[in-house]
């Protein structure tokens, strides 16, 4: 396979030959007419609950729901993505991880697209505000013997664990986590300076979705948002759809931590569906409005995830003009694999495995027109 396009890094045109399953050679090549086209890794999604109205968090999902979501989120640049299992009942929780362990081993595609699950909650915050739109009759406390029933359940799956350190159980959990390589990211919560600092020492690495799931008032020196933004150790997953964060304080979070932060979609099974009113286990009865805000029916100020792709982030970043192209790139492909591994195992270099995406991008409009998995086409707007 041979590609061409504009290299998204520097703007100059680049032959890409891909063997099997790999980069096998980049080269320059001779400028061509069109230069709308540029050629970037697939991207990387840690954070996805559903998308189209397929839903990870459903009692009654199928293997052949997850095998359609990887195959509409191709069409997005998606070549990773974490299913993502809000906090449900125990039951439900085992069901769904199974269905996505099964779909993964009955079809090659699909397990090498998932990069493990992501189980975000149930050990989160009761609170209001930082609970979001979490079943509050489904938080507990962390449970070292319940995960471990679940992560068999999985087949050793699951990657990422988000839980909120305020549980006096956090910091022998975290320990357990880490030692068994699982990340564990910080998110839902109303700990304390101090529980957040224990839990970085534990192993906790991330921060899930940095500014959201949080009380609408908070100490203006001493609060947790402050504590995670403020330290090294933790990367800053963030939803920069344009209604989970205001463009000023993203603009903040990033000059933070420009080397430290990464996108995330946070998208929910309303994705790419019309707007109007819909009933599910996220947030219960939500709207989702014209403007492609997503919200829960009873409370307009509480967000219910999002209805919107990484894609759609990443265009956001663009053109608002926040981040140039490259680096609003990165940060939802290279960086989120260096969250996970510690280094880079993805980009646009010769040796790497070929998940390729070529975008157009009109206007600071992106748009996918191809996406390469594995070295193997699985998307073309062309066609």
């Amino acid at each position: 396979m041979i590609l061409k396009a504009l290299d998204y890094r520097t703007g100059k045109p680049i032959r890409v030959e891909v063997n099997e399953d790999c980069i096998h050679d980049i080269s320059g090549c001779i400028a061509f007419e069109d230069t709308h086209y540029y050629i970037a890794p697939g991207l990387v999604d840690l954070q996805i609950n559903g998308f189209k109205g397929i839903d990870f968090n459903k009692v009654g999902l199928e293997v052949a729901d997850v095998y359609k979501l990887t195959q509409t989120l191709f069409g997005k640049g998606i070549t990773t993505f974490f299913p993502t299992i809000i906090t449900n009942s125990d039951e439900a929780t085992v069901s769904l991880i199974k269905v996505i362990s099964l779909a993964c081993e009955s079809n090659t595609e699909v397990n090498d697209c998932i990069g493990g699950i992501h189980l975000e909650g149930p050990f989160l915050s009761l609170e209001d505000g930082p609970r979001g739109a979490h079943p509050k009759q489904y938080i507990k406390k962390p449970n070292w013997e319940l995960f471990e029933k679940w992560q068999k359940a999985a087949g050793g799956r699951i990657r990422i664990i988000t839980l909120s350190p305020e549980w006096p159980e956090a910091t022998d959990f975290i320990k357990r986590c880490t030692d068994t390589g699982v990340i564990v990211s910080i998110g839902h919560t109303a700990a304390s300076p101090h529980q957040i600092n224990q839990a970085i020492e534990a192993g906790a690495t991330m921060s899930t979705h940095l500014g959201n799931a949080s009380h609408a008032m908070l100490p203006r020196h001493v609060n947790y948002l402050w504590e995670q933004l403020a330290s090294d150790a933790l990367w800053s997953t963030l939803i920069a759809d344009g209604f989970h964060l205001p463009d000023a304080l993203l603009k903040i979070f990033l000059r933070t931590k420009p080397n430290k932060s990464i996108l995330v979609s946070d998208a929910t099974s309303y994705a790419d569906l019309p707007n109007g009113s819909y009933t599910g286990h996220i947030g219960g009865d939500v709207v989702l409005d014209h403007s492609g805000k997503l919200y829960m029916k009873d409370s307009p100020t509480v967000l219910a995830g999002s209805a919107q792709s990484l894609l759609w982030c990443v265009n956001q970043l663009v053109a608002k003009h926040i981040l140039p192209l490259s680096e609003a790139w990165n940060m939802a492909s290279i960086k989120p694999t260096v969250a996970l591994f510690g280094k880079v195992h993805n980009d646009l270099e010769v040796g790497r495995r070929a998940d390729l995406v070529i975008f157009k991008n009109e206007n600071n409009n992106l748009r996918i027109v191809k996406t390469i998995k594995s070295g193997k086409l699985v998307y073309s707007a062309l066609d």
